[in-house]
Parts: structure tokens; sequence; C-alpha cells
């Protein structure tokens, strides 16, 4: 059977230490953040994660989802009450509004708590993550009578979000989309199509689902500008606001997939479901954009809470099978083997995975309270320069963290050898759960088309020149400190490998835009390396600042300094390998004529 420890202390040295949380308690929300409460509430969302939610991964996973003949859908054994649990203890409530029955405590505390859930049980946590994202979009557009209706109980998960997008015909480019929205004579809409690979589409958790759902009007405009978005709930709501009379809506069938069978991914069929506008018509991709950013960041926690699943379990087995001997010669005379841990390839995937799990890390925790700055900042100029850096961020945090996570995870199977391959032992499941992150919500490649195409172009630039800023002044901080002269060299080339990169963007994607698109993928992976490499230059002086002042806690320190080094050696000299392909343009992958694919 996997383990899993919540990663309580790590997250607690990054909250309290690196980003000094404790420090902002004269912003809203911020005052209920002291090192005392966030230390509690951290340790106990990794308690529950550990104790509730890891032991149903891999039963959930076997026994996945039913659906029943009438359409309804049963969650594996264990869930309902798991979900009963986190409901009574309040953890979709972290980081919600107080009006509408949250904490209001800051979005890095439940970017934290999200980890944990994810890390333990992906498929579980997923059933309120979605619901996070249905609770923004309503939260910023929904009117008032449709915010009262269901806010409260969504964000005590009474009820619990979906998001409706994808159709059999289009994933990517929502402005094919074939569901219909025809106005009502009571103001409502009658939705009418089929939707797919709708993530907690039916389940049995809770009461009512409700539905966000991309669909358009009889008269609107061709492709994206044509999009409105409505809420369409499971049951529709009596005089009272409780669930009534049961909507035209309905699961046609769970998708057999590669991973996260314990998630109900449904095709969804609305057969003149009753719905109603949120926001105004025609204007529904922005409200599908508060959905999506919010969710992006969510998959990329997901990444990094697989690849932190995996490791443990890649250490786990690393530190107690005996195969081999030690280059150097034995290191336990006592046996006849010594263990993976004495083989440099073994400790290369373990430093791998630490170096890029504590980075994004992190990374992550830093998004999360961008998230709350961009709202409960002093003055405008904060707020402005934090959303610039949220927006910059979010598709490296989706598509880096991802695709490092996927590969952390395979890397701790490789530890396991064949012992990895067979299914009992649980090292397949994060590989198989961590791949779907690397696709849903916007595809990676997507993500690095939407940092080249749109983000940096944003405002002039305005994003990227203060990214680069920020990390040329961690560098100029941290070498002052000659401990950190090296580690700060190391991420100054890597930012100065990132501008060169941008000017040639500049100069030749303007020029031929396919110079952009076969670029944008390893521009993306050159952001991911230079903002880890921003997060370890904050870690390790922390961690210095800690030693210097005594800290009891030397081995943790200690531990952090090791690995923000093997971070500047390891990971940073790829930076100059990206920028130069990024370089070679598109000819030569554009160059191939399309009917030279095929085989035969």
């Amino acid at each position: 059977m996997p383990i899993y420890q919540a990663p309580a202390r790590d997250a607690r040295f990054i909250i309290n230490e690196v980003l000094r949380v404790g420090e902002l308690g004269d912003l809203p929300g911020f005052e209920g953040a002291s090192a005392d409460i966030v230390d509690a509430i951290i340790e106990e969302a990794g308690k529950f994660a550990s104790e509730v939610l890891a032991p149903l991964n891999a039963t959930g996973d076997k026994e996945g989802c039913t659906r029943h003949q009438d359409g309804s859908v049963s969650t594996p054994a264990g869930f309902r009450e798991a979900h009963g649990q986190f409901r009574e203890a309040g953890w979709g409530t972290l980081s919600a509004p107080e009006e509408f029955g949250g904490q209001g405590l800051p979005h890095v505390i439940g970017f934290a708590a999200e980890e944990f859930m994810s890390s333990a049980n992906m498929a579980f946590a997923m059933y309120p993550g979605l619901t996070n994202g249905a609770v923004n979009a309503l939260l910023v557009k929904g009117s008032p009578e449709q915010q009262a209706a269901y806010l409260p109980r969504m964000v005590a998960n009474e009820w619990l979000g979906t998001m409706n997008l994808t159709e059999p015909q289009c994933g990517t480019d929502l402005g094919l989309i074939r569901t219909r929205a025809e106005p009502q004579l009571d103001g409502s809409y009658a939705i009418t199509g089929t939707k797919i690979f709708i993530s907690a589409g039916e389940h049995d958790l809770t009461d009512n689902i409700i539905h966000l759902v991309l669909a358009k009007t009889p008269d609107a405009p061709e492709g994206t500008k044509g999009i409105s978005l409505l809420v369409v709930p499971k049951f529709l709501l009596d005089a009272d606001g409780n669930p009534g009379e049961r909507n035209s809506v309905s699961c046609g069938a769970i998708e057999h997939k590669m991973g996260i069978h314990a998630n109900a991914t449904c095709v969804m069929n609305y057969d003149g479901a009753k719905g109603w506008l949120v926001g105004e018509e025609n204007k529904g991709l922005a409200a599908m954009f508060i959905m999506m950013n919010a969710a992006r960041l969510g998959v990329g926690i997901q990444g990094v809470a697989q690849a932190e699943a995996a490791y443990q379990n890649g250490v786990s087995y690393a530190l107690e099978r005996r195969q081999g001997r030690a280059l150097t010669g034995p290191a336990d005379l006592g046996e006849k083997a010594d263990t993976l841990m004495v083989h440099p390839d073994v400790r290369r995937m373990l430093m791998d995975a630490r170096a890029f799990i504590e980075g994004m890390r992190a990374l992550s925790l830093w998004a999360g309270l961008l998230v709350d700055l961009v709202h409960k900042a002093a003055s405008e100029e904060e707020r402005v320069a934090a959303d610039d850096m949220l927006g910059l961020l979010t598709p490296v945090i989706k598509g880096y963290g991802t695709d490092l996570g996927y590969k952390v995870a395979t890397d701790m199977q490789q530890i396991w050898g064949g012992h990895g391959y067979i299914a009992e032992n649980g090292m397949e499941q994060f590989v198989r759960d961590a791949r779907i992150a690397m696709i849903y919500e916007g595809a990676n490649g997507v993500q690095a088309m939407d940092l080249v195409g749109r983000k940096l172009a944003m405002h002039g630039g305005r994003a990227v020149q203060a990214f680069f800023a920020e990390v040329g002044k961690e560098c100029a901080a941290a070498t002052a400190d000659e401990r950190l002269v090296d580690l700060a060299g190391r991420v100054e080339k890597t930012n100065g490998e990132l501008q060169a990169a941008t000017l040639w963007l500049m100069n030749n994607g303007l020029a031929n835009p396919e110079n952009a698109g076969a670029g944008a993928y390893d521009y993306m992976h050159l952001t991911g390396i230079v903002a880890l490499g921003l997060m370890w230059l904050r870690m390790a002086r922390a961690s210095l600042a800690a030693l210097d002042g005594g800290a009891e806690d030397k081995a943790f320190y200690e531990a952090k300094l090791i690995t923000a080094r093997y971070f500047g050696e390891r990971y940073t000299p790829e930076a100059g390998a990206l920028r130069r392909r990024m370089e070679t343009g598109a000819e030569a992958v554009m160059a191939l004529p399309v009917e030279a694919f095929a085989r035969g």
C-alpha cells in the first residue's frame, strides 16, 4: 500500500519564513494568519489528507465510479463519508469570502491544503476543487440573486459545482461549440446539447450539483464572440431555495480513462434544461476565463502534488530495497547488498524530484499570495503588479509544473523497477493520475502559446519586465552573501537567457508567427527554470537566516541549502540549450510536407 505524509513542515517554512505572510497582518484577511494559526491549519489539513483521504486513493482507483440505469452515479466506497468529514471540518471554506459563509483566510493557506488533498487523493480533491472555479465565476459575474441562491451552499460544499466547456467537436477552440440556449418567456433559457469530459458531472456526494455551461443563443455571433455562460442546477430550486424538480440534465456515460478513476468524468446531456445567464449574453468567454485561470492554478498544484506522493514512495523503496554494491565498495558489510540509496543514478532521480517539488511548491504558494494581493494589497499599484505577475506565471505553473510533475512520477516508478510496473504497488497510479494534468484545463502546448502569444505582449510587456527585475533584485541581494554567490550567478545567467529568448521572440515571432509557435514550449520551460531559480534563491536566503539565528532544526535548513545547490548545478544549465533550440525557428519544424507524415 502506498504511503503519504503531508509535507506540512515544508509548507509552513514557505508560508512563514519565505513569503513571511505573518508580516501582512494589516491587510484584509491576513489579520488571522499569524504563524501559530497558519501552523495549526496546515498541520490539521495534512492530518486530514494523510489519515482520511490517502487510504481511499488506491481503493477508489480500483473501484471507480458507477453509472446506474437512471443516469445517477455512485462514487467509490468511503467517498461520501470522507466528503461529509471534509464539509463538516470546513476545508472547502478556508479562502472563501465571509459574506457567503467562508473563513476569508488568505488563498496561500488554501493552496497548501489543496496540495495535500491532491497528493493524498487527486480524484477526491477534484470534486471540491472544481467548485472553487465555479464559485469564483459567480462571485465576479453572477447577479446578486444568483449569488444568494447558490454561493452559500457551494462555499459550504453542501452543493458542488462543475465547468461544462468541452464538446465532441471542440476542446480548445470553444468558438465551435454547438450547445444552444433558447430564451424562454420567464427569463430563463432552455439548454440543449452534449458536453464531454465533464469532471464531477454527476455523483452522490451532495444533493445538488450546480453546472456552469457554455452555450450559444440563437442570434449569437460566430466564434468566441458569441459564447454565453449559464448556470444550470441539477435540481431546480423551490420557493425556499432548496432542491426541487429534477432539471433536464443527465449523465449519458462515464468516460473510461487512464487515471483519476474515482472522479466521475461524464458525458452530460442537456435536453432543454432550464438555465440562467451569468453576466451578459455573448460575454461568456470572460466569465469562462475566471473559471479557467483558477482551475489552471489548481492543476499546477496537482502536478507538484502527484510528484510529492510519488517521491515519498520512491524514497521509501530506495531506503529498503537492496540491489548491488556502492561503486566505491560495499557500504553495508553486514548485508549481501546495499540499498538503492548508494547508487548515484537513483540519487539523481531523487534529487531531481526534490529540487522540482520544493521549488514548485514555493512557486505555487507565491501564486496563492499573489491571488490575495490582487484584491487586498494596500495600493492600486501593488494590486496591478500582483495581477500582472499572476497572469504571467499561471501558464508556467500549469504547463511546466505538470510536465515535470509527470516526469517525477515516472522517475519514481523507475526507481521501483519492475515492481513499479505492478499495479498493487501503487506507483503506476501516480503516473496515470499525473498524466491528465498535462492535458485538461488547456493542454500544455496551449499554455505555452498563452504565455508567448498573450501574456508577454500584455500592457507592452510590463509583466515580463517586472519578472526580470524581480529575479535581478533577488540575485543582487543573494550575491551580498558569499555563501550564495554561486547560486545567484547561475540564476542570474538563466535570467539573461530568458531575456535574450524574449528579445528573439519579439524580433522573429512577429515577422513569422510560426517561429513563436515552434519556440513557445521551450520558452515556457525556460521561464519555469528561472521561476524556480527565483524560489530557490528566496528559500536559500531564508534557510541561511534561520541557521545564523540558531534554529534548532538545523538538518531541515541544511538540506534546503544542499538542494538549492543541486538545483543551481543541475537545472540551470538547461536554460541555454532551451534558448538555442528556440532560436532555430520554425523552418525545420514546418518543412516536411503533410503527406510525408503518413506511413505506408
